[in-house]
């Protein structure tokens, strides 16, 4: 499974070379029009076996998030910034890898002692210890600019359970090299490894508008918050939408922070899961974003959905994942794109 590699590789974003190199080793023998464009997506095509000729882009993104270096302190400690969406709460005591050489170091929080009015985590009381004797030691090593990532390890827990940093989104590059790598496929498939989705899903815009298809998917890694509320009444039987569920399925999004997902689509989906016994959910919060927000709206539009494994604990060093999940999201994409044509699109 590629997606241990994929899962291990660093690729904050801006600097998703790593897992740039994974992929164009994993699909060159599948695939052909490899392209790095000038953002860094990687762009390819299947070609497929139906004179339809209907074009189908299928979207994930490389990218993770991380941090950066912004400056070394005078005790040779390293200041720094995030790169996308992360919980502050999480931070003190860490295992990082900072730089190009994946530096160790930990990140660090005032001793209690010497912070007992401050009851939050605040980004910028934090600090990493690279073990650098002084400034001028840690400058040697590291310089502002550097990014610096999770230092985790993928493996597999407990009762069908993988466990690893970035699957939002390396689950869904993972995917994407297993479709590629299968088929044929009656539809030519528009493959997109996208770059910088954390920071504002810069580079599935610049895919779309390159690649000009007749709809689109994006696959993602999504947020499961289907663990115990220690807040709630035990008594409530009127449980909140947890967004999505470990073991239920591939999450279809109806709607979220940046797009309503195509109608046609999304029932296309649902009929396709429920017709060959797929499990399947669907995703009714409005908050955060895919690359299909971007590529709906490229061009003239696009239709686009969205169809993401859940995952515990995303943007966190040790993020789960059920693999029944992730297996079903697989056969719901592969028995979509061989049902696919261009009578999905057809309006009533």
């Amino acid at each position: 499974m590629i997606l241990q590699q994929l899962s291990e590789a660093i690729g904050v974003s801006g600097k998703e070379d790593a897992v740039r190199k994974i992929v164009l080793k994993a699909i060159e023998k599948h695939v052909t029009n490899i392209r790095i464009d000038a953002m860094g997506n990687v762009t390819a095509i299947k070609k497929g076996t139906s004179s339809d000729n209907l074009r189908v882009m299928i979207a994930a993104h490389t990218d993770e998030i991380g941090f950066m270096v912004t400056e070394i302190d005078g005790d040779g400690f390293i200041k720094f910034t995030n790169i996308g969406s992360v919980d502050e709460r999480i931070l003190p005591g860490l295992r990082v890898k900072v730089g190009d050489k994946q530096l160790p170091g930990v990140i660090m929080w005032p001793p209690i002692h010497k912070n007992r009015d401050q009851n939050a985590v605040k980004l910028d009381a934090l600090r990493i210890d690279i073990g650098a004797k002084n400034k001028d030691a840690a400058k040697s090593k590291v310089k502002p600019g550097d990014r610096i990532a999770f230092d985790s390890r993928f493996m597999e827990v407990g009762d069908k359970m993988l466990r690893g940093k970035a699957f939002d989104d390396r689950v869904g590059c993972s995917l994407l090299i297993d479709i590629l790598q299968g088929g044929p496929y009656p539809v030519d498939i528009l493959a997109a490894f996208t770059v910088q989705e954390e920071i504002g899903l810069r580079g599935a815009g610049v895919a779309a508008r390159i690649l000009n298809p007749d709809m689109a998917f994006a696959l993602e890694g999504t947020t499961a918050h289907d663990v115990p509320d220690p807040t709630a009444n035990p008594d409530d039987e009127d449980e909140p939408n947890p967004t999505a569920r470990l073991g239920d399925g591939p999450a279809l999004t109806v709607i979220d922070g940046g797009m309503i997902a195509d109608p046609r689509l999304l029932n296309f989906l649902r009929s396709t899961a429920e017709s060959n016994n797929i499990p399947y959910q669907l995703k009714t919060r409005p908050g955060g974003r895919t690359d299909a927000a971007a590529i709906h709206t490229a061009n003239a539009g696009i239709p686009s959905a969205a169809i993401s494994v859940p995952c515990r604990y995303i943007h966190s060093p040790s993020a789960y994942l059920n693999r029944d999940d992730y297996d079903n999201t697989l056969k719901l994409l592969q028995t979509a794109l061989n049902n696919l044509s261009h009578d999905v699109l057809k309006r009533a």
